[in-house]
Formats: structure tokens, sequence, C-alpha cells
């Protein structure tokens, strides 16, 4: 998807805020029906919420992207003789 300068926008990316702090930007698609609003996170597959209001909605939005991003592997369930284990500090 491009911007109104014709740039390539990126599904998420990395920022720094006021502070000098390292952030995710996340883009949602935002659908409204009924009345009501659903969003989903392309970039990040399976990451869906909803709210009455797009106050409500941006609020549920942040919860299940950290939600998402904070998912840890079960170990267990890992063959790690053929697979490894990469942790990313994003």
């Amino acid at each position: 998807m491009k911007d109104e300068r014709g740039r390539e926008q990126n599904a998420s990316c990395l920022v720094f805020n006021l502070q000098g702090e390292k952030i995710m930007v996340f883009k949602a698609i935002v659908h409204e029906e009924d009345g009501m609003f659903w969003a989903e996170v392309p970039s990040l597959p399976g990451c869906a919420t909803q709210g009455e209001t797009l106050s409500e909605l941006r609020a549920n939005l942040k919860e299940a992207i950290e939600g998402v991003l904070e998912v840890d592997i079960d170990m267990s369930a890992v063959e790690l003789e053929k697979a490894s284990v990469l942790e990313i500090e994003v």
C-alpha cells in the first residue's frame, strides 16, 4: 500500500517516542458493522478484536497486540534436535 506521496507503507515499523524509547507501530484495518467496530492487524495473523466505540477498539487493539507479542513458545512442544528458537528483541 502506498501513501499520498507514493511511498510504500509498511504494516508495522519501529519508531522512537519523545522519551527516546523504542516502540512498535502497527496498522490495523477497522471495520464497522451494526454500530460496532472490529479490527484486524494484518502483520500479526490472528490478531483481531472489537469495540463498541473507536476509543474502546483502540484500547482493545493495544491489548490484543501486546498479547500476541508476549506469547511464549512451549519448549516441550518443540523438537530441538531439528529446530532452534531465536528470540528477537523489538
